[in-house]
C-alpha cells in the first residue's frame, strides 16, 4: 500500500510539472527573428540569449533564422513572414524612401564593420590614393562615395571584387573591403598580416546589424519587442564574458563554423568594440541616437544617394532602447 501510494504522489508530482511546463510554454510570445547572414560570431549574442534561456526568462519564444546570400529580411519582414529583422541602417533608409513601413529599433554594432585592408608596411588610409582597391558592386551605394568625398579616392582605383582574398594574397599592391571579423582572418591564414582600416573609426557614421521592424508589429507588440531588445543586450554582455554557449548553438545552424573563425570574430568584436563601444558605454547595449541617424542622412545626401525630401526620421525610433539599459 505504501508503494503504491509513493508510486501515485510520483505521478502526480510528474503530472503537475508537466502542467506547469505546458503553462508556462504557452505564455511565451514567439518572435520570429532573421539575421543578416549564416551563424556565425557577429550574432553570437542573439544565440547566448537562446542558449542561456534569457529570452525565456523575459517571456519570449524566439526563434532564430539564418540570413544568406539568397534572403532579403527586409523583403520578408515587409511580407509578415517575419517579426524582426537584421540589416543595415542604409537598407533601413533605403526602404524608407520606398514607402516601405519599416522602423529601426535598436543597433547592435555602434560601429560599421567595414574595413579597407592593405598590404604590411601601409600607415594610413591616406596612403591608398591612386592605388587599386578591389571592391564589390554595392561598394558604390555605401562606403565609397564616403571614401571618395573624405580621402579624394578616385574612380579609375576600383577593381572588381569576387569576394576571394586570392587577389590581394599575390598582389602586394593591391588592398580591397572586407569586414574586420572576417576577411583579415583569410588573409592571416594566407600568411599575410594586413594593415586594417575601420571605416568607423575614421567616421563612416551607419550602424550596422539594426532590430528593424514593421509599424505594425511595433504598434501592436511594443512591449514584447522592448524585452527583446533588453533580453539581447544581456546575452551580448554574456557572450562577450564567455561566448561557449552562444558558439555551441552557432555551429549547431552553421556546421561549417570554425572554432578558430569564432574565436577570432569575438576577439575582433572586443578588441574594436563594435557591440560596446561609442554611446552603447554610456547608453547600454543595442542604443541608437538622433546625432548617429542625422550624420548617416547628411552623409547619404552630401553624395547624392538619398533624396532630399525624405524624412528619414521616419527610419528609426528610440522609444524602445531608451527604455533599456545594459551597460557593458
Amino acid at each position: 500500500m505504501i508503494r503504491r501510494l509513493t508510486d501515485f504522489a510520483i505521478a502526480a508530482a510528474t503530472i503537475l510539472a508537466l502542467s506547469v511546463d505546458a503553462c508556462g510554454a504557452q505564455s511565451l510570445q514567439k518572435i520570429v527573428f532573421s539575421t543578416d547572414w549564416l551563424a556565425e560570431a557577429e550574432h553570437g549574442g542573439f544565440y547566448q540569449a537562446v542558449a542561456e534561456g534569457t529570452y525565456r526568462k523575459y517571456g519570449l519564444d524566439v526563434d532564430i533564422r539564418m540570413g544568406g546570400p539568397q534572403v532579403n529580411g527586409l523583403q520578408l519582414l515587409a511580407a509578415g513572414r517575419l517579426d524582426i529583422a537584421m540589416g543595415d541602417a542604409l537598407q533601413v533608409m533605403s526602404a524608407i524612401e520606398q514607402n516601405v513601413p519599416v522602423v529601426a529599433i535598436a543597433a547592435t554594432f555602434q560601429k560599421n564593420p567595414t574595413v579597407v585592408i592593405a598590404h604590411p608596411g601601409v600607415t594610413q588610409l591616406e596612403e591608398l590614393k591612386g592605388k587599386p582597391i578591389a571592391l564589390g558592386a554595392a561598394s558604390n551605394t555605401t562606403f565609397w562615395p564616403w571614401l571618395r568625398e573624405k580621402y579624394r579616392f578616385t574612380d579609375d582605383q576600383k577593381r572588381p571584387y569576387g569576394f576571394s582574398v586570392q587577389p590581394f594574397l599575390v598582389d602586394p599592391a593591391l588592398s580591397q573591403q572586407g569586414f574586420v571579423t572576417s576577411e583579415p582572418f583569410s588573409i592571416e591564414k594566407g600568411g599575410v598580416q594586413p594593415t586594417v582600416f575601420l571605416l568607423a573609426d575614421r567616421g563612416y557614421p551607419p550602424y550596422s546589424e539594426v532590430l528593424a521592424v514593421t509599424r505594425k508589429t511595433l504598434g501592436a507588440r511594443r512591449d514584447a519587442l522592448e524585452r527583446f531588445i533588453r533580453a539581447s543586450a544581456e546575452g551580448w554582455k554574456r557572450y562577450l564574458a564567455d561566448p561557449a554557449p552562444g558558439n555551441a548553438l552557432i555551429k549547431r545552424a552553421n556546421p561549417q563554423m570554425s572554432d578558430e573563425l569564432l574565436a577570432y570574430g569575438v576577439r575582433k568584436i572586443k578588441e574594436y568594440a563594435l557591440v560596446t563601444g561609442g554611446d552603447a558605454r554610456r547608453l547600454g547595449i543595442m542604443t541608437m541616437t538622433d546625432a548617429r541617424w542625422k550624420a548617416t542622412a547628411d552623409f547619404l545626401r552630401a553624395a547624392g544617394l538619398a533624396k532630399p525630401e525624405v524624412d528619414y526620421g521616419r527610419a528609426y525610433t528610440l522609444d524602445l532602447v531608451e527604455a533599456v539599459h545594459v551597460t557593458p
